[in-house]
């Protein structure tokens, strides 16, 4: 008898799993708000400098304060960094219909010197009521930090992967669920009432690490308490929470404009979720090997009394559960290290192979993801869009992986999105919707790829090191997400360096996938050595 056949014996489908995994998975829907949340809350408005202080007493109207303030930039916009030392009262005579070219004629001759903003900037708030850029102030000489504090959030995930990860197989997953909920409470509502940059980024940074806390143990809790047969259908369902979560952000965005409400917004349901997670039962997997077999016995027949099973549970005793965990408690005894991928020749160019496709598939992902007013659309719209188009994508790519094979499907993907970013960079910007649709084609099979990715690497490593092996590509994806936001600020002197990486990135890691073995049909390996006669 093994674990699943005592899993069966409760009652492994019963209303208890039910429960669990929706109570589970709410949470997910929240993911998206706070990986997304940048693009909101740094949203860029359009500004220009304030202008001269003895200005502010004349009868001139906006635009005529505007018109001899600030000068023109090439597209014939006010521009963002720059004003006239004094003002240019000469240029009202022209009545607003000179072109920059004929600006710059008249000017000649006379006092143009520029000058920064030094009286501070001007902003158009029209999509958000306020954001960390008009409160801040983070643009021109500042503008990197918005791309600074993303980054600070990724490496907060990375961290938390490592922290939340390794305390979890030591102290449980239940416990440490419960301090990831809170922490993005606490951090999520002390971002929302920062005074400073630096104290924004330093709580955005503990909202990282609870959110790798919280998705780890929601996601070991779930498989733990599930049979195997209806594993893939779970993890696509809360697969898909995640894509909600994506349409959830957008219109929760819409109604609420501020950044600090924002913030509160979709920090304060993690309130309630920790509340209710002491309700979750710890793995019974977890109590076996950790020895406390006492406490996985009883949670067992907890579960056989609420699916109805009570007789059932009765009959389960410490003896019958070691014994069917005989298997898996072996296993656990041998010493197995993040070396171990790396030591064989099969294994280390699966490892290598597969640490390429996580890095370029979140290093894109979240290239496209955290830069939408780069398309020149409402950016609620292409928040809609960037997250419906997941649903399909996801449905064709599992479709794919089982006629195509694993393989094919995730380097078609990865290299077909490459392609399209690629594609964007010959498409002038003046034609939005073209660029808007290649970049949605390539978001799209981004997502796919990251659903190839799950059920890919779980198959390819072994069973001994395959927790190993899978905390190893996480990190992989983890340091993409967060090397993306650096990348956008390369476009400041080549604009098109972020796109030829973004693009790049994915079809190289394409290539790279074309040499991992074949998975659809085989069975899956239990040792190093299984991988190496494959």
């Amino acid at each position: 008898m093994t674990f699943g056949d005592l899993l069966e014996q409760v009652g492994s489908t019963g209303r208890f799993q039910v429960l669990h995994v929706t109570l589970l998975s709410i949470p997910i829907l929240m993911m998206a708000s706070h990986n997304l949340l940048q693009n909101f809350v740094a949203s860029l408005p359009p500004h220009h400098c304030s202008a001269h202080r003895n200005l502010s007493l004349s009868q001139l109207s906006p635009e005529e304060t505007l018109r001899i303030t600030v000068p023109l930039d090439k597209s014939g916009k006010p521009a963002r960094c720059q004003r006239y030392v004094a003002p240019q009262w000469h240029l009202l005579a022209q009545n607003g219909s000179s072109t920059p070219e004929e600006e710059k004629a008249t000017e000649e001759g006379l006092d143009t010197d520029l000058q920064g903003c030094t009286d501070g900037w001007s902003y158009n708030m029209t999509e958000m009521s306020s954001t960390i850029i008009s409160d801040w102030n983070l643009v021109c000489d500042l503008r990197s930090l918005k791309q600074m504090g993303q980054t600070i959030y990724m490496g907060g995930v990375l961290v938390g992967a490592a922290v939340f990860g390794s305390l979890s197989d030591r102290f449980g997953r239940c416990v440490l669920l419960q301090i990831s909920n809170l922490l993005m409470a606490v951090g999520g509502t002390c971002t929302a009432f920062s005074t400073s940059f630096s104290t924004f980024c330093l709580f955005r940074f503990f909202c990282g690490m609870a959110l790798s806390g919280i998705v780890l143990n929601s996601f070991s809790l779930i498989v733990e308490w599930i049979p195997t047969r209806v594993r893939t259908v779970v993890g696509t369902g809360t697969g898909y929470c995640y894509t909600i979560g994506q349409l959830i952000l957008a219109a929760v965005a819409y109604f609420i404009r501020d950044w600090r409400w924002l913030t509160l917004a979709v920090s304060l349901p993690f309130y309630v979720f920790f509340l209710y997670s002491w309700w979750f039962l710890e793995s019974a997997r977890w109590l076996v090997l950790n020895n406390k077999s006492e406490k996985a016995v009883k949670s067992l027949k907890t579960v056989a009394r609420i699916n109805g099973c009570r007789e059932e549970g009765d009959k389960i005793d410490i003896e019958m559960l070691q014994e069917s965990m005989k298997k898996e408690m072996s296993c656990s005894q041998g010493s197995y290290s993040a070396l171990d991928l790396f030591r064989t020749p099969t294994m280390r160019k699966m490892t290598v192979c597969l640490s390429a496709v996580w890095l370029s598939t979140s290093f894109a992902y979240y290239g496209l993801s955290m830069d939408l007013q780069q398309f020149g659309v409402n950016i609620y719209l292409i928040q809609v869009i960037f997250g419906a188009v997941d649903i399909p994508a996801k449905i064709v790519v599992t479709v794919s992986m089982s006629i195509f094979g694993r393989r094919r499907s995730q380097s078609a993907v990865l290299i077909v999105a490459g392609v399209t970013v690629l594609l964007n960079l010959l498409v002038p910007y003046e034609k939005q919707t073209v660029r808007t649709c290649l970049a949605v084609l390539g978001k799209g099979c981004l997502a796919a790829s990251f659903n190839c990715c799950y059920l890919y690497s779980g198959e390819l490593f072994p069973t001994v090191i395959r927790q190993t092996g899978m905390g190893w590509v996480s990190m992989m994806a983890r340091l993409g997400a967060m090397v993306a936001p650096i990348v956008l600020l390369l476009g400041e002197y080549i604009t098109w360096i972020p796109g030829l990486v973004y693009g790049g990135a994915p079809v190289l890691s394409g290539v790279a996938a074309m040499f991992l073995p074949e998975t659809v049909g085989a069975p899956l390996a239990d040792t190093i050595q299984d991988v190496e006669d494959r």
